[in-house]
């Protein structure tokens, strides 16, 4: 055993003191842990409460362990979505490669949850388009960063449903490198990894339901691969245009935005002897409306639910224009003051509803089904009192009863 271990942590969260390092996280007393379902994973996971929330540990490698933590730390400052890491832990067996040599400790990631929870009978059921473009989208984010994964599958992800998507997080970057800028052949690269690894994941799930591997839906990381080079190219294409048509620049940026990207930048360069300009976009992080909603009111939201949030906002907004010459800055404040936070207090009142942004969501969305089954606009209030009536419409497909999972 080894007793001088080494142990980093970041400001904000407990020092994991307490904690016995020196022994192998499978010999730790049951009493410390709590009993949270967890996807598959090769290495040994265990989660353990504190006062400032439930964290996520997992045992493996030293040099796994500081690629992955190095990893999640440089992405996260690149604003892509990784799970939250706290800490990391080495030094604690004399041998580096032994599993018990290192951990790396993360945050624990509430309202998620794995791929298998996703499942219904055979395939993703209803949820399968949503997951094909979420998981598309991730890894489109992933090379965006420079990031190449090496080892893209269904189980190094993690779920979460946002308003009527799904956010997948990146939970498992031992394997990843990061680079300035990824090739082309280094993108196909990560492409061929991912759709093998699907494949073999929806063979091991089709095996345990004692399907043939003709029943798997083993051209599922096919899918996921043409939806990420349509998806690739919409951002990262060059037009050409001449100098009068400005207006396909904001349009360009508009669409980017539309699929939740920032732009940082756009590169206009004289092309034709000047007779017509070269424009490349440079495209920033996947959260242009939670970033948008948050330098407007404050509020913390997932990408999806930040833009269904937003669309509320601006329905407020037209409502109140329409009534006084308020402007939108003051009626943004009425909207969260007057609006949201009395509804989102209720939602938080009831002690089944995990997640009240996302029932808000769901109770925007009944507000816009009622409004067109009666042909005329319904309040938010009206909406309310229908969907609880209804039995909560849409919250319960949304949250699916899914227990959070771990990294």
């Amino acid at each position: 055993m080894n007793p001088l271990f080494a142990l980093k942590v970041r400001p904000g969260h407990p020092d994991f003191l307490d904690l016995p390092w020196t022994q192998s996280i499978v010999e730790w007393p049951d009493e410390r842990f709590a009993n949270l379902p967890r996807g598959p994973s090769r290495h040994e996971v265990r989660f353990v409460p504190y006062e400032q929330g439930i964290y996520v540990i997992k045992e493996l490698p030293s040099a796994a362990a500081r690629q992955d933590y190095e990893v999640l730390r440089a992405l996260e400052t690149r604003d892509v979505t990784t799970a939250i890491p706290v800490g990391i832990v080495e030094n604690r067996y004399p041998d580096p490669g032994a599993e018990r040599s290192a951990a790396i400790i993360t945050r624990y990631l509430e309202h998620s949850f794995s791929y298998q929870e996703l499942l219904q009978e055979h395939g993703f059921g209803t949820s399968r388009e949503q997951m094909l473009d979420a998981f598309a989208g991730l890894l489109v984010e992933l090379h965006l960063a420079g990031c190449f994964w090496g080892d893209c599958s269904l189980a190094n992800v993690l779920y979460r449903y946002d308003a009527e998507s799904i956010e997948p997080i990146m939970i498992d970057a031992e394997t990843s490198v990061l680079r300035e800028m990824l090739s082309d052949g280094q993108r196909e690269e990560d492409l061929e990894i991912m759709i093998m690894n699907v494949a073999g994941g929806m063979a091991d799930i089709a095996a345990a339901r004692d399907l043939s591997i003709d029943e798997a839906d083993l051209m599922l990381g096919e899918d996921i691969a043409e939806r990420y080079r349509n998806l690739w190219r919409e951002l990262t294409e060059t037009m050409l245009i001449v100098p009068e048509e400005g207006f396909k620049i904001t349009d360009k940026i508009q669409r980017i935005n539309e699929l939740g990207f920032d732009v940082d930048e756009v590169d206009l360069i004289p092309a034709d002897g000047g007779r017509r300009l070269r424009m490349k976009v440079k495209v920033g992080g996947r959260n242009f409306h939670s970033a948008r909603l948050h330098r407007l009111t404050g509020i913390e939201a997932m990408e999806r639910q930040a833009r269904q949030v937003l669309s509320d906002l601006h329905y407020y907004q037209y409502q109140a224009g329409a009534r006084t010459i308020t402007g939108k800055e003051v009626a943004a404040v009425q909207w969260r003051v007057g609006i949201f936070e009395p509804m989102l207090a209720r939602l938080r009142a009831m002690t089944d509803i995990h997640d009240p942004i996302q029932a808000y969501c769901a109770v925007l969305h009944h507000r816009y089904l009622k409004s067109c089954e009666l042909g005329r606009d319904v309040g938010t209030e009206t909406a309310f009192q229908d969907w609880l009536a209804a039995g909560r419409p849409d919250y319960s497909r949304a949250t699916g009863n899914h227990a959070p999972a771990g990294a």
